[in-house]
């Protein structure tokens, strides 16, 4: 159980951490006005004070869970200075690139160059994405890819993948560990495993993800194990597995990446792959008009 010390050490690493990436965000805006596409949206938005207060529930709802022993307190809550000045300068940096793309609607490069990483995958995964430098397809993007994402969730992305811990732990109350098998689909650089892991030790683990530059971030991560982690090359929509092989099935912050054909297959492979009583676990990230 967490004690008054962890308490204060979560609740001063917290408000730093949205602080930070808070003041990049609205940096980054700054330096994006004229690139920016209008949103169409058919209903009220949440503005940024609104999103503060979510933020804020998430953090409280965070800390809650850690307080009850659901899982525990993030061993990273604070990271080399010097490491994080390196993300800072190569995030801006590339922002440039970033407004560029958007500016000129360019999201099919990808195709274009048909980089080495690009053989065999599918037309829809040739593109940039967020108009980010290389889509998933390079190291460069798999080093910068958990900072920009923590950037565009205002310093809440773990806090939002942590939440995914939940239902796990729901899952394993009367079971062996080590006789539970996880797969995460779309793992990409391995930060939602590395929050199992640090939780869950024991249990058998799968990364599952397009990218070769993400897996081998992820394997950076990840790969100091005793062997229960296997990283695997594939899409979400055509996992090499068989039936009934996996007690839980996880997916996060991938959907509102797919064609919507391309989701009805993952759901399908999702239903398919796991056994009996297992259970699928699923966290993606709000869109326009979304609460």
């Amino acid at each position: 159980m967490a004690t008054p010390i962890d308490a204060m050490a979560y609740a001063a690493a917290q408000s730093a951490r949205v602080g930070w990436y808070l003041t990049q965000y609205f940096l980054a805006m700054r330096l994006s006005r004229g690139s920016m596409p209008r949103a169409r949206v058919t209903r009220p938005t949440t503005d940024t004070r609104g999103l503060l207060w979510e933020l804020r529930r998430l953090l409280e709802e965070d800390w809650r869970n850690i307080r009850a022993g659901v899982y525990s307190l993030p061993n990273d809550l604070t990271a080399p200075p010097l490491d994080t000045l390196r993300r800072v300068r190569a995030y801006f940096v590339d922002l440039s690139d970033v407004n560029r793309r958007r500016r000129a609607h360019a999201k099919t490069e990808l195709m274009q160059r048909a980089p080495a990483e690009a053989k065999g995958l599918p037309r829809y995964y040739l593109q940039n994405f967020h108009f980010q430098t290389d889509g998933y397809l390079s190291d460069r993007s798999a080093r910068l890819y958990d900072h920009q994402v923590e950037v565009l969730f205002l310093g809440g992305a773990d806090a939002m993948r942590r939440q995914a811990l939940a239902p796990i732990h729901v899952f394993l109350r009367g079971r062996d560990p080590r006789h539970v098998r996880l797969l995460d689909l779309g793992a990409g650089t391995g930060r939602f495993l590395s929050f199992v892991k640090h939780n869950h030790p024991a249990i058998d683990i799968t990364a599952l993800d397009y990218s070769r530059p993400y897996l081998r971030e992820a394997r950076r991560r990840l790969g100091r194990t005793d062997g229960s982690i296997h990283f695997v090359q594939a899409g979400a929509e055509a996992v090499p597995a068989a039936d009934a092989s996996f007690d839980l099935v996880s997916c996060i912050f991938l959907f509102h990446e797919l064609p919507r054909a391309v989701r009805r297959r993952v759901v399908n492979e999702a239903a398919r792959i796991l056994k009996p009583g297992g259970r699928f676990i699923f966290l993606d990230s709000l869109q326009f008009g979304d609460r």
